[in-house]
């Protein structure tokens, strides 16, 4: 009875303690995100100031942020949360304060030129960064630095994008691939409630998003299968996704020239691009993304088929310029135009695929299929919550062990059963093998059907001569 009893008071503290700690800390990172997405909101209106197409300042732009990367602090470069979660694994949560100011500025300048990158990468930084000089302060141990940075990450993304849960869980669930710290579960939730909701009362506001779809629990297979079919459209996207943005940044740093040069002439390829094709895939990309989600998106001038494809272009080019800023909102509009693309090609319920496209890329590239699912009933409500599951873990199931963040780690997990996973200390140097043997096997099912395909067309063929 006594050792029931003090087990129940030490938690009854420990809960306590991370109620008071996440609650002040998220009330501090919501504060610290509606600055930043004011800041931001204000240099995007202020283009309309410039006497002359506001991206034209772009290769100039990108020289700049990486002069004032170099210069500050070198851990902003990039987009954000990858930073993030190298210092979870390998700096104990340790995060230099000087990353805020330094990243909100070269995101800030990236973006109001016309980079191609997010909000949320910056969100999480600065999160993390404040939660780490909170525990630096206050002089707490690594483990609970840990905890709190990891707070910082749920508080920064579920203040940016109005999503306290599915932030919570994206903050936890991002780390460690199969594995989800439950240690670290309540105080992620408490902070990303509390960013939210004082970014909210500071005047921040949220877009949700009204598909206009709604089905009667009547079991409806043609929907079933067509829901699974757009899960592996999408983990081939996502894949497609990680694959041009690492290849891409990998050719340009072995390009034998002057950082500078490089992101000058990077810059100076989307203004062409953006003055020939279209400049909607420059910046956020806010406007196109609402379009995709409309309840009668068609393609026009505001959708194409191709734009998931120019996107995952103009960002890779961004990033591996040296552009500051997050991946995760052109991962959205990556995935809700290739989701429209692919209701085209259905041929029916074409915002309702935008959506699952929306939170089914962010699982594939992010590995992060409980947040997506979450995300998908916190935006677009809960009637899509069945279809948006099965396409979700389709597609983080298709990308295979890749990752557009290459620190994230494989807990143990394989996706597949013929797949042996080894101990890396990230994702981009584990191990992976495949069985050959049920390979094999497969390849011999494959002609067995070949030969009975080509069998039954002779035998086609006979019946029709002699008919």
């Amino acid at each position: 009875m006594k050792k029931h009893i003090a087990e129940q008071t030490v938690i009854f503290f420990s809960v306590s303690k991370w109620l008071i700690l996440s609650s002040a800390v998220g009330i501090m990172i919501g504060a610290l995100m509606s600055i930043f997405l004011k800041l931001l909101h204000s240099a995007e209106d202020s283009r309309n100031i410039l006497p002359f197409n506001y991206y034209y300042l772009l290769p100039f732009a990108l020289m700049l942020t990486i002069w004032i990367v170099r210069t500050f602090d070198r851990t902003a470069t990039g987009h954000g949360t990858e930073k993030v979660i190298e210092a979870v694994h390998k700096k104990d949560g340790f995060i230099n304060v000087k990353v805020i100011p330094v990243k909100l500025v070269a995101t800030i300048i990236t973006i109001f030129a016309g980079g191609s990158v997010g909000k949320e990468g910056p969100g999480a930084q600065i999160g993390a960064g404040a939660a780490s000089f909170a525990s630096t302060i206050l002089k707490f141990s690594k483990k609970d630095r840990k905890k709190l940075v990891i707070c910082g990450i749920s508080a920064g993304f579920a203040s940016v994008f109005g999503t306290p849960i599915a932030g919570a869980v994206f903050g936890i669930e991002v780390l460690i691939i199969g594995v989800i710290m439950y240690d670290v579960l309540l105080p992620s939730f408490i902070a990303g409630f509390a960013a939210f909701t004082t970014a909210k009362f500071l005047g921040v506001h949220y877009t949700y998003y009204d598909i206009d779809f709604f089905r009667s629990l009547n079991l409806d297979l043609m929907l079933i299968s067509q829901v699974v079919v757009a899960g592996i459209f999408f983990g081939v996207v996502s894949d497609l996704f990680i694959t041009i943005t690492h290849k891409v940044e990998a050719f340009m740093d072995k390009i034998p020239y002057d950082r500078y040069l490089k992101a000058f002439v990077a810059g100076l390829i989307m203004v062409i691009l953006s003055l020939l094709i279209s400049d909607k895939y420059l910046g956020l990309g806010l406007d196109t993304i609402s379009n995709a989600l409309h309840s009668e998106v068609i393609f026009s001038d505001t959708v194409h088929w191709y734009d998931f494809l120019l996107k995952t272009l103009f960002t890779s080019l961004t990033l591996g310029a040296g552009g500051s800023g997050g991946v995760i909102t052109p991962v959205f509009f990556v995935g809700a135009t290739s989701g429209v693309a692919f209701g085209h090609i259905i041929g029916d319920n074409i915002a309702l695929f935008a959506a699952l496209g929306f939170v089914s890329v962010l699982a594939g590239t992010t590995n992060s299929p409980i947040a997506s699912i979450i995300m998908a009933v916190e935006l677009f409500g809960t009637q899509i919550s069945n279809y948006a599951a099965v396409s979700v873990v389709i597609a983080f199931l298709i990308t295979g062990h890749r990752s557009v963040f290459p620190s994230q780690r494989i807990g143990g997990f394989s996706k597949a059963e013929n797949i042996e996973v080894g101990e890396g200390s990230d994702i981009e140097h584990t191990p992976i093998s495949v069985n050959m043997k049920d390979i094999e096997k497969l390849r011999h099912i494959r002609s067995k059907l070949r030969y009975k395909s080509i069998k039954w067309q002779i035998k086609h063929l006979k019946d029709e001569k002699k008919s």
